[in-house]
């Protein structure tokens, strides 16, 4: 008998559509092609000296041994003091692990919590691991289609059209990618309230919690003990203090699901890179005032992209309150021309036309839009838009 050569998880697993496009951008590039790229999830600015600077004195101090699965000590003490700053909830090291990323934490915790059978929700658009994460599970991804004049935001009530006794997890993603939407105290309160109740867990990525240009943030673990011990709060370095690449991520939560996290990620890949981790120890530690030219440099950005791109024909957008993406519809462009009727096909265009790199998306669940990063300098950002008017434009009129 003929066995097949791949497992059902790998032959099913759908690519990450966002880094497919900006592989696809720099091999253009290569090739010559002026390409700019409004893709990439990453800030454009350099990871601060002080942070630079604890690696290298990790290295220089041979910190480069192993490490316990979860994170040094030192890590997990600056990690709960980040946390009780920014939420005012005190967790101990025991409740709190480290891993590769948010990403590997995030996959950590659904490995933790699912299996075959059971359901974890997930808000569209969403970003674009989500849905592939939780098959991996065996467990299955339910959909629910936000509204872009909600906010692109889930309420109690459409919460509780699509729970069954299957329901385990939310994942709910605030300030979101791709929308940068994030949610009221009162509007989060409501969610909370509806999770203690049906007795379902929240893996919460706040990873754009620092980038944030509008009201406050919450994290449903300061909404008290009930929710707090249903709850998987994640977060890392990656965005907030763009330290993408030393690839740190956390989770706080419920002892048991620490727990487990730990003994999964123990026979996976154990420590994460143990130099990164003292960087990101500094990072954490450091006066939010270090990161705040960066974030307030993302709002002028915002700004100028929300006015410029709500001038395109065709194209229309929110104003987001976090993050740095633009979530941009542009259902008008496809019912004003016979050759691009999808939002693959309108990336296609673009990159091809505009010689501009964005992300369809279809890939976040939601055909009638395009994502468009502002992680670029202001002169890239300029010209990109200026580039994609003008293909726009050319496409309307054929």
């Amino acid at each position: 008998m003929t066995k097949n050569r791949l497992s059902k998880r790998a032959a099913t697993l759908q690519p990450s559509m966002s880094l497919a496009i900006s592989a696809k951008a720099e091999e253009l590039r290569r090739n010559g092609v002026d390409v700019l790229s409004l893709s990439v999830g990453e800030p454009d600015f350099d990871t601060p000296s002080l942070i630079k600077e604890a690696g290298i004195r990790a290295i220089q101090e041979g910190k480069t041994k192993y490490t316990r699965a979860q994170g040094t000590v030192e890590l997990r003490e600056a990690i709960a003091r980040r946390i009780k700053k920014d939420t005012g909830v005190d967790y101990p090291i025991e409740q709190i692990t480290v891993a590769n990323g948010a990403k590997h934490s995030i996959m950590n915790a659904l490995l933790a919590l699912l299996d075959p059978g059971d359901e974890a929700i997930v808000l569209s658009p969403y970003w674009v691991s989500y849905p592939e994460m939780i098959r991996l599970c065996e467990a299955t991804p339910v959909i629910i289609h936000t509204k872009e004049e909600k906010g692109f935001k889930v309420d109690r009530l459409t919460l509780e059209k699509h729970t069954s006794d299957k329901t385990k997890v939310l994942i709910l993603n605030a300030p979101s990618n791709p929308t940068g939407s994030d949610y009221t105290k009162e509007e989060l309160q409501a969610i909370t309230d509806w999770a203690v109740e049906q007795n379902v867990f929240i893996v919460s990525d706040e990873i754009y919690s620092k980038l944030l240009y509008e009201g406050t943030h919450y994290s449903p673990v300061s909404f008290g003990r009930e929710v707090n011990n249903l709850t998987i709060l994640i977060n890392g370095v990656s965005k907030s203090y763009a330290m993408t690449g030393w690839r740190i991520g956390y989770a706080a939560g419920p002892a048991d699901i620490i727990k487990a996290m730990n003994g999964l990620q123990s026979q996976m890949t154990s420590n994460p890179n143990s130099i990164a981790q003292f960087a990101g120890t500094a990072a954490l530690d450091a006066d939010d005032a270090l990161f705040l030219p960066m974030v307030q440099a993302f709002r002028e950005r915002r700004d100028y992209c929300v006015t410029r791109v709500n001038q395109i024909p065709g194209m229309h957008c929110n104003t987001p309150d976090g993050a740095f993406y633009l979530f941009v519809n542009v259902t008008e462009i496809y019912a004003q021309n016979d050759t691009v009727r999808d939002s693959l096909q309108l990336a296609a265009y673009l990159l091809e036309e505009a010689q501009v790199a964005v992300i369809p998306g279809i890939g976040f669940g939601q055909d009638a839009y395009i994502r468009l990063s502002f992680a670029a300098g202001m002169e890239t950002l300029e010209e990109a838009l200026n580039r994609i008017e003008t293909a726009v434009v050319k496409l309307l009129n054929r």
